[in-house]
This record gives C-alpha cells, sequence and structure tokens, in this order.
C-alpha cells in the first residue's frame, strides 16, 4: 500500500504541475493539430490518391502516438530539474523503492499526456477524419501503453545526463529521425535495407504500428498501413518496456548515489 500511495503522489505531481501552468498547456496542443491540419491536409492532396488510400487517419493515427509517446519521453526530463533540486534525493531516501519512484514518474507523464491525445481525437473529428466508437474504444486502450512506454524510452534516454539544458538539446537528435523511420507521416512499408534496419531499432515505429493495428482492425486499408502483427508490436513494446524501465532505473540511481 504504501509502494502505491508513493507511486499516486508522485504522478498527482506531475499533473498538477502541468494544470498550473497554462502556458505550457497550450504548447503543447499546438502542434500536434498543426501537423494534422496542414501537413495531413496537404500529403492527402499530394500522396493520397496515390497511396490507394485516405492519407488523413494515416497521419492522425501516427500524430496520436507519436505526440504520446514524446509526451511521457520529454516530460520525464523533470526528474533531472529534481536532481538540481535535491529533490529527487529525498524521494530516494524514503523507504519505496527505486522503480516506484521511476514508475510514479512515468505515470504521472502519462497522465499529463492523456489531454494531449484527447485534443488530438477531437481535432481529428473536426478535420474529417472517420473514427467509430469501436475505433475510439481501442485507442483508449492502447493509448496509456504508448504513454508507459515512451516514459520508460525517455527515463533510458535521460538518465545518465545531468543538465536538463544538455537534455533538452540532446533529446530531439534521438528522437526527430524516429518520426521518419517510424511512419509518422509518410509510409514505410518499402524501404532500402539501411533504412530498414533504422526503422526496426526505432521504439517509436511499434508504437505507431500498434496504434495504426487497433484503429484500423476489420478496415480494408490495414494490410496497406500496418507493418508487423498486433502480437509482434504488442511483444516488442512490452519487451523494451521492461528493458528500458531497469536499465533506466539503475543508470539513474547509480548516477544519483555517484554525486
Amino acid at each position: 500500500m504504501s509502494e502505491a500511495n508513493a507511486i499516486m503522489a508522485i504522478s498527482y505531481r506531475d499533473l498538477l504541475k502541468l494544470l498550473r501552468d497554462p502556458a505550457r498547456i497550450a504548447a503543447t496542443f499546438v502542434f500536434p493539430l498543426l501537423f494534422i491540419g496542414v501537413l495531413g491536409g496537404s500529403m492527402q492532396s499530394n500522396f493520397g490518391r496515390s497511396a490507394g488510400y485516405d492519407f488523413l487517419p494515416y497521419v492522425f493515427t501516427g500524430v496520436l502516438a507519436q505526440t504520446i509517446f514524446q509526451s511521457t519521453a520529454m516530460g520525464v526530463i523533470s526528474l533531472i530539474e529534481d536532481r538540481q533540486n535535491d529533490f529527487s534525493q529525498e524521494m530516494f531516501v524514503s523507504p519505496i523503492s527505486r522503480y516506484s519512484i521511476i514508475f510514479g514518474k512515468i505515470l504521472g507523464e502519462t497522465l499529463v499526456a492523456f489531454p494531449q491525445g484527447a485534443v488530438i481525437v477531437a481535432f481529428g473529428l473536426l478535420v474529417g477524419v472517420p473514427i467509430s466508437w469501436s475505433q475510439l474504444l481501442g485507442l483508449l486502450i492502447v493509448s496509456p501503453v504508448i504513454c508507459l512506454f515512451g516514459g520508460a524510452f525517455g527515463i533510458l534516454m535521460l538518465a545518465g545526463f545531468n543538465s536538463q539544458r544538455t537534455a533538452n538539446q540532446v533529446f530531439p537528435f534521438v528522437l526527430f529521425p524516429q518520426f521518419f523511420t517510424a511512419g509518422v507521416f509518410t509510409p514505410i512499408k518499402v524501404l532500402p535495407p539501411a533504412l530498414e534496419f533504422l526503422s526496426r531499432i526505432s521504439p517509436l515505429r511499434y508504437a505507431i504500428d500498434l496504434t495504426r493495428n487497433v484503429f484500423y482492425a476489420g478496415h480494408p486499408d490495414y494490410v496497406n498501413v500496418t507493418l508487423d502483427s498486433p502480437a509482434l508490436n504488442t511483444a516488442v513494446v512490452v519487451a523494451l518496456f521492461v528493458v528500458f524501465l531497469i536499465a533506466g532505473t539503475a543508470v539513474f540511481v547509480r548516477n544519483e548515489r555517484n554525486r
């Protein structure tokens, strides 16, 4: 019970920080809406016909998965801020598991990402993305999985940094190339061997493909827009989540002890 209380307290703190920062709330909504409205619309006119399927839902699902994945991954940067303010040391001397502390942080950023996902879905409906109740339920189920996966990825990437400024500068170089190798905006069903390798080692690829597995289930375009089976994507996401969480927590705790 004490571990559960600690997880909820840490996650609530992150959600409260978001609610008290209106500028951050506005900023987190602007870019995904631009991606769907402007980029999705232009790609629909340029590539939609040649692709043979409606391109707007394709971009919508990619942007949704990418946004919530990135939101949780970037959100754990505040762990570095907590370290600089010595708040993390206060948490780590408490009689709770290190994994509970890290998982609480990831869960908090998951709660922060949920409003962004909800706004993207609402905007998708406004611009004409056809979303049935079954598709909406599927997105509601898969979204927490993507958020937790992104948070674990962020822990692994950011645990070794000692400066929040350095993390903010380096992290985009790790995440931005995955927008293209994971198929956020453009199809990646047929790639040269080198790009195929980069795509296969991109964690974001499996998050996006799992989202499309759920969204396009039973749809005629399913074969054209998905890359792997739901079972494979789920297995990879779960396995990488465990690896990222264990490795990232170990690195962060080691650096905290060596301060």
